[in-house]
This record gives C-alpha cells, sequence and structure tokens, in this order.
C-alpha cells in the first residue's frame, strides 16, 4: 500500500515480519513502564495478523536498517461522509537519540498520504501527553487541536 521514501539520512517504509524485535524495542521508549513482551508463537502470529490486514499499516523511519521512529496507521471504513473511510494514527514514537531531526515529521507525513489516498475524508490521532513542544510537533505535522473532543475509556481494574 505505502511505498518507500527515500531521504538524505533516511528512508520511510512499512516495517516488514522480520523487524518486530526493532518495534518492540522502539516501544519500550513509549511506555517504559509496560511489561517487556517475548517474541513467542502469539506474539508473532498477532504481528502476522496484523501485517496480513490491508488496514492496519506500521510504517518506520530508518537509518541504514536501523528502525529510529514510528507510528500505526489504521484506515476505517465508514458509512458516513459519503461512505469514505477515516483514520487514526497511534503509538508515535522516535529514539530518543534520534529526535528533533524531523523523521516522525516525515513518518506521519508519510500517514497521511497514505489516508489521503485511501479516500479518507479526516485522520485522529490522540495524544496522552500535556508537554507543549509535543503539542506543537503534531500541530506543525498538519494536526489541529480543538477540532473535536477525545474521550478515552479503559477497562475497570480488579
Amino acid at each position: 500500500m505505502g511505498k518507500t521514501i527515500e531521504r538524505s539520512t533516511f528512508t520511510i517504509r512499512e516495517i516488514k515480519q522480520q523487524e518486530l524485535a526493532q518495534l518492540l524495542e522502539l516501544y519500550r521508549f513509549l511506555h517504559p513502564d509496560d511489561p517487556v513482551i517475548e517474541i513467542d508463537r502469539s506474539i508473532q502470529q498477532l504481528w502476522e495478523s496484523i501485517l496480513n490486514n490491508p488496514s492496519l499499516l506500521y510504517l518506520g523511519a530508518y537509518i541504514a536498517d536501523e528502525l529510529v521512529s514510528t507510528c500505526a496507521l489504521t484506515i476505517i471504513p465508514n458509512l458516513t461522509r459519503g461512505a469514505r473511510p477515516y483514520a487514526v494514527i497511534e503509538n508515535v514514537v522516535t529514539h530518543p537519540q534520534f529526535r528533533r531531526r524531523g523523521m516522525a515529521t516525515q513518518v506521519l507525513q508519510h500517514a497521511l498520504l497514505i489516508a489521503w489516498a485511501q479516500g479518507c475524508y479526516k485522520v485522529m490521532l490522540l495524544t496522552g501527553t500535556k508537554q507543549e513542544s509535543t503539542l506543537r510537533f503534531y500541530k506543525k505535522a498538519g494536526f489541529r487541536r480543538g477540532d473535536k473532543t477525545g474521550f478515552v475509556a479503559r477497562p475497570p481494574s480488579g
């Protein structure tokens, strides 16, 4: 679905099946308190089902063969807005050593281009951060604050 974009210092493309370990390692910077996910048969099957679903795209920025920035793009079929789909971007993270180099911005721009090419009428992105620098980053990447109000439900604990 998404083609490879070559930049002078990095490449943006879909994450490949054999790169799951790199993706999970990068996610450690997104949620450092989460338990470490071991790649066992069930995780491998989950990853394969994600890769085989054309509505789920995991994009990455690479320096050489090292995954340094990523986001997940989900295209969701829809029966409103002329039956045009919409998309959600989640799990945006860049390795701390590679931040402030424009890679995450380019990954997000690539995700938006894919969504627009798929006919999406909107792309939504939620963030849990309150840091103004991160919020400015998303605004610079093309996302507007205040268009909608986001709500999150989580399962009851216990």
